[in-house]
């Protein structure tokens, strides 16, 4: 939901005091100079642009450049050093607040695309390297927002090289929130983009996936987990590559999780390990079979003991179980003999409610026609002599 607007009253005096000669004169730094002239010069592109934009007022909804205009400001902030910032009383807070306006903004396809044109997707990568956690999370978020089914969006976020700082804050960020974050924007950023994959491979990602796993945030490991999954479906071959780097025991591990999410997808990871070993004659037999089906033979007890209530909650693992145990053995889970694998009432179709206000007029029909009348009519036809053919008998066999 839109939250307030942060209050930029301190950076406005500031902005005022050094344009309306109400300011003290001093000597600038050599620093503070090439600021200066580094805002100027961004400042005038932007109204350069501004003026572009105002041409096409009449063609643009009234709703577009308003959105558009408050985008551009939020850039202008972006663009402004952390320090400047902190020195007029923006706090931390404020920017995420703006970041999470800037989140509702780009949720629009066409608002992210051109959020780059606008000069503010870089400014937004930047953020990524600042001082405050809250800040980086914040960032990563509306990042993963940008990038989310969005092609032209995560080839942007590529060339100016997003998925390198988003890796970094992955595997290096001292908050485990921000780490979280920066791997769903990796993760939004290189579903279904083959360059972003190839990258992520050529920059050691599995073993950062890796890393992940052996959190203690379960929020991160779900995260790392999904991943894994959804990489190893795509890209069956790489199945070999995390079974050198010892995800299976690990993954074992993770299946006997408190947490039902991480146990599932624990067992998604060992499943699609199996089928490939199952479909690769050139995969070796593994020393750790024997943990593996122990591992299972765990589950299945804890699934037994489970209660009425935590059994529906867990019918994707119970499947899972069910089908990592028929691929690795080739015989049904004891789970189907216990009547643990479809619960009563889980298979059944949906109630028909709208029937009883609404049939179709063929519906109605065919539920109207009198089978008894059907059936006789049937038999009649199946008793009839058939049809001859040709010319009729003569008259004489007639009489």
């Amino acid at each position: 939901m839109a939250k307030e607007t942060p209050n930029w009253e301190g950076l406005l005096k500031w902005s005022l005091s050094h344009s309306d000669g109400t300011g003290s004169a001093r000597n600038l730094s050599e620093e503070d100079r090439r600021w200066f002239m580094e805002a100027m010069q961004a400042l005038s592109v932007d109204v350069i642009r501004r003026m572009k934009e105002i041409t096409l007022v009449m063609q643009t909804p009234e709703q577009s450049v308003d959105v558009i205009r408050r985008m551009k400001e939020i850039t202008l902030v972006m663009q402004t050093p952390e320090q400047v910032l902190e020195s007029q009383g923006v706090t931390p807070q404020d920017i995420e607040d703006m970041l999470d306006e800037l989140q509702e903004h780009v949720e629009s396809i066409d608002n992210a695309n051109d959020l780059h044109s606008i000069g503010g997707l870089v400014p937004l990568l930047g953020y990524l390297k600042n001082s405050h956690a809250i800040i980086r999370a914040k960032a990563a978020e509306v990042v993963s927002t940008i990038v989310q089914n969005n092609p032209k969006s995560q080839q942007l976020v590529m060339e100016v090289n997003g998925l390198e700082l988003l890796l970094s804050n992955f595997t290096s960020d001292p908050d485990v929130t921000a780490r979280t974050k920066a791997l769903g924007a990796i993760s939004s950023l290189i579903r279904h983009n083959r360059p972003g994959i190839v990258a992520f491979r050529l920059a050691n990602g599995y073993a950062a996936l890796r890393d992940a796993l052996s959190s203690e945030s379960e929020r991160f490991q779900r995260k790392a987990l999904n991943l894994i999954h959804y990489l190893l479906h795509e890209n069956h071959s790489d199945c070999g590559v995390v079974t050198e780097l010892g995800f299976p025991r690990i993954l074992m591990h993770l299946a006997s999780s408190d947490d039902g999410e991480v146990r599932e997808g624990a067992l998604k990871g060992l499943l699609e390990l199996a089928r490939y070993r199952l479909g690769n004659a050139d995969a070796s037999q593994s020393e750790e079979d024997d943990k593996l089906k122990q591992t299972l033979e765990e589950r299945i007890k804890g699934i037994s003991e489970m209660s009425a209530e935590d059994l529906g909650a867990a019918r994707e693992e119970r499947h899972l179980v069910d089908s990592l145990w028929s691929t690795c053995y080739n015989e049904p889970s004891s789970l189907r003999e216990r009547g643990l694998l479809a619960l009563p009432g889980e298979d059944a179709p949906p109630p028909d409610v709208a029937s009883k206000h609404f049939e179709p007029p063929l519906r109605a029909w065919g539920a109207n026609r009198n089978p008894d009348a059907n059936s006789s009519t049937d038999k009649e036809k199946k008793e009839a002599p058939p049809l001859l053919l040709g010319p009729g008998p003569s008259s004489g066999n007639a009489s």
